[in-house]
């Protein structure tokens, strides 16, 4: 009992003093109800008491990608500077302020110290650690160069997370000014043209076609607008789920998506460089080709790029060169061609990939800055167009009354 009653556990709390300023501090106690007794004896009301080390508004947060890239970096610090990996991820866990990726790091350190690999404890967390990552660690550890591909990785992990920044900042703007349409339309529709309308009821005089047709739309989104949103919703909802049910409608959407004008040569430069750097940092990690393309299949974010990595592996399977089956694809540049025949011939694969992926993640750069300044100024010059006709349409037999009345 004595020593039960002797354990004491460091929480952060927050409250208000007698004076009603806000206050908040560090404290030892044996449990949240004794901490908020003593701070109550101490003239403070606590609003908020904590364990050290758990965030002070809110509980366990989501593990994010980012956090997994910003562990690979600091693991791959600690391990080259040669801090013990149960140490390592002692550290890294109780000094970080998400609660969930405290759990993750410590369990996983957990899983170390029971005997377990570190690739198989990792490999119990999927969700977290995809096969590219548990597969580099295996390499890692198989030969003793652990904390090299731990660098790898960690570089590997910064890149992709940095694309992705990029590519959601790519897409924010357009995807903005379509929802401020999206609403000024139906402000338009369902409000203002029916204003208009019932004050060109009262013309006795054949209206415009072009107010004619606004008119009609204004009145069809009225009365069926329940019907729109559902089939808006049901048809992406429908997408949605039948591209996760159908491989061949993913192939024909991926398709799809690569042959957009603009957007369809970003996604495929980024998809490229992805290729470049995962396949050369699994091979620099001692892994077969055969495997090492099983593995960039599922990084790709492309299934019908997926199928073509599935088709060059049958044919590297039956003894060709990698180089060969990549330029019959016709899917992937003749650059990254010609360094892959390059790299087989002088045993370099690795060495050159990874040197290619750094000029087309330059190229993707290049891209998504082309698709920031072309696409969002289309999008907003369609939008114009559409919302400049609908005013118009209201307007023009407003114009063609003043008109006929300065004729008279």
């Amino acid at each position: 009992m004595a020593e039960k009653a002797l354990k004491q556990t460091t929480f952060v709390w927050e409250g208000l003093d007698k004076r009603g300023e806000r206050v908040r501090g560090e404290v030892a106690g044996a449990s949240a109800n004794l901490v908020r007794a003593n701070l109550r004896r101490q003239g403070i009301n606590p609003r908020k008491i904590k364990k050290k080390g758990e965030p002070l508004f809110g509980g366990k947060r989501k593990v994010r990608a980012k956090d997994i890239a910003v562990f690979s970096r600091q693991l791959a610090t600690m391990m080259s500077s040669g801090v013990p990996l149960v140490q390592s991820f002692e550290i890294i866990g109780r000094g970080h302020e998400n609660k969930g990726v405290q759990d993750l790091l410590l369990s996983v350190k957990n899983d170390i110290e029971g005997g377990s690999n570190l690739s198989d404890a990792l490999a119990r967390h999927p969700l977290h650690f995809d096969d590219l990552y548990c597969n580099l660690v295996r390499a890692g550890e198989h030969a003793g160069i652990l904390d090299s591909l731990l660098d790898k990785i960690a570089t590997y992990k910064e890149k992709t997370e940095a694309i992705k920044g990029k590519i959601k900042k790519a897409m924010f703007y357009p995807t903005a000014v379509i929802i401020v349409a999206l609403i000024i339309t139906a402000v338009l529709m369902i409000f203002v043209i029916p204003q208009f309308a019932e004050l060109f009821s009262g013309f006795g005089a054949d209206l415009p076609a072009p107010t004619r047709i606004v008119i009609a739309m204004s009145e069809f989104v009225q009365t069926w607008w329940w019907l729109i949103g559902a089939i808006i919703i049901g048809s992406v909802w429908g997408t949605i789920q039948f591209h996760k049910r159908s491989r061949k409608f993913q192939q024909f959407m991926d398709r799809l998506v690569l042959k957009i004008p603009i957007l369809g040569p970003v996604l495929r430069t980024i998809a490229v460089g992805r290729f470049a750097r995962t396949l050369g940092a699994l091979t620099a990690g001692g892994i077969t080709i055969l495997e090492a393309l099983g593995v960039v299949r599922d990084t790709l974010g492309n299934e019908l790029l997926a199928r073509e990595i599935d088709r060059v592996a049958e044919q590297v399977k039956r003894g060709e060169a990698l180089a060969d089956p990549l330029a019959e694809s016709g899917y992937f540049p003749p650059l990254l061609v010609q360094i892959v025949a390059i790299g087989e011939q002088t045993g370099k694969l690795d060495e050159l990939l990874l040197n290619a992926a750094e000029t087309f993640d330059a190229d993707a750069d290049a891209a998504i800055k082309r698709f920031m300044d072309i696409f969002p100024a289309l999008l907003i010059l369609i939008l114009a167009v559409v919302i400049g006709f609908i005013l118009a349409a209201a307007l023009l037999p407003i114009v063609q009354m003043s008109l006929n009345a300065g004729a008279m």
